[in-house]
């Protein structure tokens, strides 16, 4: 597969040359519409269109593409990416802590925050969560991710080198309110804000020990950032197929089995909510 977008723009191109995506689009395309009709909030990918191409040449080869909703549509520029899975192995970036910007797609051993949902919204985000939960597990599906943007609003946070590590000492980062500015307290901005886009919030620091086995949820610092928050559920097109059964079959001799990616829709869902819930909790203090 290889994908194309940009943060400013509204939708987003995925093209595969793999038959079976589009064999699993189609089969839960009816079910995929009565869900996005029946949850107005829904965190699923949005689709728009999915289209086949035949290349001129000799071969003449088919290009599927697919037509998704952009999740980082906005004037808000994202400073940090993170894909979340809820399990272990594998799932750091590839990158040199130098290398590291904000481009780089970040993973569940890389977060190092805890996010502060007021309570409406946490309230609004578990109920939205385990519906899409069950209609994914319902059509076989697994392998999706939580994909997170964050927007410092404080323009003194540089995000440098070393900034925000997750193994580093609480005194590394400037200390930001944890109050609302005036402006996304204005009316007109307030009405644009739903689930998952343009969501004023706070950013807990965490920290992981590093003495220790690997902890997906780090230890809160109590330093708090004010953050806009943009997410949505991705790549709900891999099913539980022969070849993930087998993958599982094959790590779970080399690995903890409950810290590989493959694991049955049911697996999955329950893994990926109880990590998320912890990613994302109730704000206790009154904004």
């Amino acid at each position: 597969m290889f994908s194309n977008f940009l943060d400013n723009q509204q939708f987003y191109t995925e093209c595969t040359e793999h038959f079976f995506v589009v064999q699993i689009f189609l089969k839960m395309l009816r079910a995929y519409y009565n869900h996005v009709r029946s949850f107005e909030n829904t965190l699923v990918t949005k689709f728009f269109g999915l289209h086949c191409v035949k290349l001129a040449g000799a071969n003449q080869k088919k290009v599927r593409f697919v037509i998704m909703g952009n999740l980082f549509c906005s004037d808000h520029f994202i400073h940090r990416r993170f894909d979340l899975k809820g399990s272990s192995l594998g799932r750091t970036t590839d990158k040199p802590q130098t290398e590291i910007d904000e481009y780089t797609i970040l993973k569940d051993l890389d977060l190092n925050f805890i996010f502060r949902l007021q309570k409406h919204w946490y309230q609004e985000f578990q109920r939205q969560v385990d519906k899409d939960c069950d209609f994914l597990e319902q059509e076989n599906i697994m392998d999706y991710s939580l994909l997170v943007g964050v927007h410092f609003r404080d323009k003194r946070v540089i995000m440098t080198e070393g900034s925000f590590d997750s193994d580093s000492s609480r005194g590394s980062s400037p200390h930001l309110s944890p109050h609302l500015s005036r402006g996304d307290t204005d009316p007109n901005r307030l009405s644009k804000i739903k689930l998952g886009s343009n969501m004023p919030t706070k950013a807990e620091l965490t920290i992981r020990k590093s003495d220790c086995e690997p902890q997906l949820i780090g230890e809160p610092t109590g330093e708090l950032y004010d953050v806009i928050l943009y997410f949505g559920i991705i790549d709900i097109l891999q099913d539980y197929d022969i070849s993930k059964k087998l993958e599982h079959a094959y790590k779970s001799f080399q690995y903890d089995p409950t810290s590989i990616s493959a694991v049955d829709p049911k697996q999955y869902s329950r893994r990926f909510k109880d990590f998320v819930y912890k990613a994302f909790q109730e704000d206790k203090v009154d904004i």
